[in-house]
């Protein structure tokens, strides 16, 4: 009986995709693009310095053999400044090795954060109430960081730790083939030892961070919601569910810390058997006449050299694969088609075409579901709303005021029926057009930080400053803005938290009427405000006789004033009239009306 939108099956596809472990990180490989070039530069001075550490031993067996062997002091201080010098070219080489790829991993992540954040501003409602806020900002703060790490640890370590180990094989080669087959043995069992860890330990770091993006979730519903979980004495419960959170998370953490903790110990006991038996038989070996003291020390360094790179690649791989696994969780994001988004030669919203006795929004059969609901949360609404009408909108908590004018700036689509604004269907519109001339006032009051005027001029950004006063005036903000002494320059808090509710309020109100749209709606946005105060603001917008006013609020009380009050029950349309004539006619608004304590004449 409900038909849903190809829109929403999109979104049904994309958040689909969303779910499945992507395979993806590779797109992302395209924001490189102009740093390829200094991204290649950082291995090759990191392979530079590897060489320069590969020669150390050699000197160091020269000076044994030679210097110490014989006394000369002087071939030794030469030996030894030789290798000052290696170390400090090796040093330089990698300096800039590091400068490079901090140079391309900031860059890189940089990229990529400010396109996922344009991205997310592409997104409908439907997406970013599916997907779930503490997810996103996982995704544009711990996820981005894992991302960045990794890059630079890929440009730093990934090409210098094999070459180091097949360097050192080749060098111990050069310096006693039978004792490089010791080498030759040893490589393998250090690498399965290694990499049988490793994968084991990857799915448990993925799981570590699937049990962290449940602990910063919870910790930023704690922050954000604290006024309420004080309110409601609901702290201890909070507590109690951010206690097994980070007991999850530090069990999990400790199963692969556990697992990951075998590494050292494993390597260096394998190391160190292989050593003695390199000592051995490299002792045989010089008893013997066939190789030098200097030699075995030699093989003793490269031995070592090996083992610290082999735990090095195996610690790289752990993080490569975790940027990988992040990588990929941001792709999923990048994946995701809004589903509201502008036609093709979509129209830009022309007023003055409106015929003359047109409505300027029209429901017709209009329903609406939100994405994996069960049922409707609007049935079958038809109404039609005319130029510079003041109506209001009420009706009891979840019966779809806020759905219901919503749909008309397209924050959600329509699942059913059809939706008109200005005389052409809502979808033909682009999306900028319409919300510039559809500017809607949200339940709660957001201020960003900064002054009065920079959040004034967010509605209007080419608004004088006796636009801004005018506004103010209209929405019963000026007195309290003329109180301080910077005046449209005062600063305001993230959130205007330096204002009380009210204050908020009317600011946002006054934002909305420094713009030009031609029709505004107020979604409950006066619940703050005292009786006087909202009566003066009604008043206000009775005035306004050149832009149409769609007002929602619970309180029957509020809307007396208003050309016509839509009534909402369970998503239908129940009553459409005049105060009176609903008194009459309509249950639902008679009985808020009485819980709102009006008689029939109206008065309280």
């Amino acid at each position: 009986m409900h038909h849903f939108s190809e829109n929403e099956a999109s979104v049904s596809a994309a958040l689909l995709q969303f779910t499945k472990k992507g395979k993806n990180m590779r797109k992302l490989l395209r924001y490189m693009d102009g740093y390829r070039l200094r991204a290649v530069a950082a291995p090759m001075f990191k392979f530079f310095e590897a060489i320069m550490e590969l020669l150390v031993p050699l000197i160091v067996a020269s000076i044994i053999d030679v210097g110490i062997a014989q006394g000369d002091r002087g071939y030794i201080v030469r030996r030894v400044l030789l290798m000052v010098l290696f170390g400090v070219a090796g040093l330089a080489f990698a300096v800039t090795a590091q400068y490079f790829s901090a140079k391309v991993a900031v860059a890189y992540t940089g990229r990529i954060r400010r396109d996922l954040f344009r991205h997310l501003g592409t997104l409908s409602y439907t997406e970013i109430d599916t997907i779930g806020t503490d997810t996103l900002v996982t995704r544009l703060t711990g996820d981005m960081n894992q991302i960045q790490n990794g890059v630079n640890l890929t440009l730093r370590l990934l090409m210098r730790s094999p070459f180091i180990v097949l360097g050192a094989t080749v060098m111990a080669y050069t310096v006693d083939h039978r004792a490089a087959l010791i080498f030759a043995g040893l490589i393998p069992i250090l690498a399965v030892v290694i990499f049988a860890i490793m994968l084991v330990s990857i799915p448990l770091y993925r799981r570590v961070q699937e049990r962290l993006d449940r602990v910063v979730g919870a910790l930023r519903r704690n922050l954000s919601g604290v006024r309420v979980l004080r309110a409601f004495n609901k702290e201890e419960a909070e507590r109690k569910d951010f206690r097994e959170r980070t007991d999850d998370l530090e069990h999990n953490q400790r199963t692969v810390g556990g697992v990951s903790a075998l590494l050292n110990p494993l390597t260096y006991c394998l190391v160190n058997l292989a050593i003695l038996l390199l000592v051995y038989t490299g002792a045989l070996r010089v008893e013997a006449g066939i190789l030098t003291q200097g030699a075995v020390i030699a093989l003793y360094n490269y031995m070592s050299q090996i083992l610290v790179e082999l735990v090095k690649l195996a610690n790289l791989i752990i993080n490569i694969t975790r940027a990988v696994a992040c990588g990929n969780r941001v792709q999923s994001i990048f994946e995701i088609t809004p589903s509201v988004v502008s036609p093709e030669n979509a129209a830009s919203v022309d007023e003055t075409a409106l015929p003359a006795g047109s409505p300027v929004v029209s429901f017709s059969d209009v329903s609406l579901r939100y994405a994996k609901a069960s049922s409707d949360m609007l049935e079958h609404v038809s109404c039609d709303i005319f130029p510079g009408e003041y109506v209001g909108v009420i009706g009891g908590t979840g019966s779809g005021k806020t759905s219901l004018v919503q749909l008309i700036p397209r924050f959600y689509d329509i699942t059913g029926g059809s939706l008109s604004v200005f005389g052409r269907d809502v979808r033909e519109y682009d999306l900028d057009s319409l919300r510039h001339a559809v500017r809607i006032v949200p339940q709660k009051a957001v201020l960003f930080a900064g002054t009065i005027r920079s959040n004034l001029l967010f509605g209007n950004p080419g608004a004088t400053d006796d636009m801004l006063w005018d506004a103010l005036e209209r929405a019963c903000a000026a007195d309290f803005v003329r109180a301080v002494p910077e005046g449209l320059d005062a600063p305001v808090s993230k959130g205007g938290s330096n204002f009380s509710g009210g204050q908020r309020q009317r600011l946002t109100i006054a934002r909305a009427f420094v713009t030009e749209a031609k029709i505004l709606i107020l979604d409950d946005s006066g619940s703050a405000l005292d009786y006087a105060t909202e009566q003066k603001l009604r008043r206000a917008l009775r005035e306004m006789k050149d832009r149409t006013v769609l007002y929602v609020s619970q309180r029957a009380g509020a809307l007396t004033g208003c050309d016509r009050i839509l009534v909402l029950e369970d998503g239908e349309l129940v009553g459409n009239g005049k105060h009176e004539d609903l008194l009459a006619s309509c249950p639902v608004y008679r009985e808020i009306a009485a819980a709102s304590g009006l008689t029939e004449g109206g008065a309280r």
